[in-house]
């Protein structure tokens, strides 16, 4: 079992150009575009949030259920649920803005235990900046660490939600140690400064670095450097690609019993190209499509 724990909301995707162009609601959130994708690689999934009694919030259960993901550890509440509206560039790349106060999966609370069978915990985006829940999420990062269960985090850094940058790039070192596999863009690295050296140095036991259409990199503690280019494609938007990236990699490495600090590092140079070209191929797939639509276990090869 693959636990995903972090927000699940509405993205608000415009329909058309300028600046009063219809808004489309679809089911997003970077933790919870992953569980999706998860589920329709056919990993057996679970996700560890809270979310809405209102009618976005039922649809988001809803969409979890659709794709076979257990949602048993998702608390409820009364407040609305958070809203993400999303500007798309000519490049298909989007930036969000974000609608919070208040909101529902900002009240999470760490549970007691993880779902039995958990093998691995995945953290990251809005979950691990917005307080009191970014407290109780870091709780449960570092629990599953002490547990011995594998952890993956991806930062997916919306700086616009970050009041003290300064504050949080240490928070974010302080996670490192809790660690086993750290992903995230070339852009989220820019921001959060360091090195992938520096951070293997800190505790994950691999690093591993998305670029864009121009594929992805590994670094892994005994030094390796793995790289693999991106997947040729006619790019509708990003959105979803970077967490299609993370499903891939946890499927992945579950499907070579490989969800260990001692295994990512034992995969070596050709396991770690057969991975990032799975990674690559999975991203391409939801960069073709409007929002994010990750593929099934159907359309890709491999694992």
């Amino acid at each position: 079992m693959i636990v995903v724990a972090g927000e699940a909301l509405i993205d608000l995707v415009p329909q058309g150009t300028g600046a009063l162009a219809s808004l489309k609601p679809a089911l997003g959130g970077g933790p919870y575009n992953t569980a999706v994708a998860l589920g329709r690689l056919g990993s057996p999934t679970a996700f560890c949030s809270r979310t809405s009694y209102d009618a976005f919030g039922e649809a988001l259960l809803g969409g979890l259920r659709e794709t076979g993901v257990d949602v048993s550890a998702v608390q409820r509440g009364t407040e609305p649920t958070t809203l993400a509206v999303a500007t798309i560039d000519a490049n298909g790349s989007a930036a969000y803005s974000f609608y919070v106060d208040g909101t529902a999966d900002r009240l999470f609370t760490a549970p007691a235990e993880l779902p039995a069978r958990t093998r691995a915990v995945s953290f990251g985006t809005c979950s691990l900046v917005l307080e009191p829940g970014a407290s109780a999420y870091e709780e449960l990062m570092r629990s599953a660490a002490e547990q011995g269960v594998f952890t993956a985090l991806d930062p997916n850094i919306r700086a616009g939600l970050i009041p003290d940058p300064d504050g949080y790039r240490a928070r974010f070192k302080s996670w490192l140690p809790s660690v086993s596999l750290l992903k995230l863009s070339e852009e989220d690295a820019l921001w959060l400064g360091g090195t992938p050296r520096e951070w293997l140095a800190a505790g994950p036991a691999a690093v591993v670095i998305t670029q864009g259409g121009d594929g992805l990199t590994a670094f892994t503690r005994d030094g390796g450097v793995h790289s693999v280019p991106g997947e040729g494609v006619d790019v509708v938007d990003t959105i979803g690609a970077g967490d299609t990236v993370n499903a891939a990699l946890l499927h992945g490495l579950a499907a070579q019993d490989a969800l260990s600090a001692e295994a990512l590092v034992g995969l070596g140079a050709d396991g770690w190209t057969r991975l990032l070209r799975f990674a690559a191929r999975a991203a391409a797939i939801t960069c073709s499509r409007a929002g994010a639509e990750p593929p099934y276990a159907s359309e890709l090869r491999d694992f």
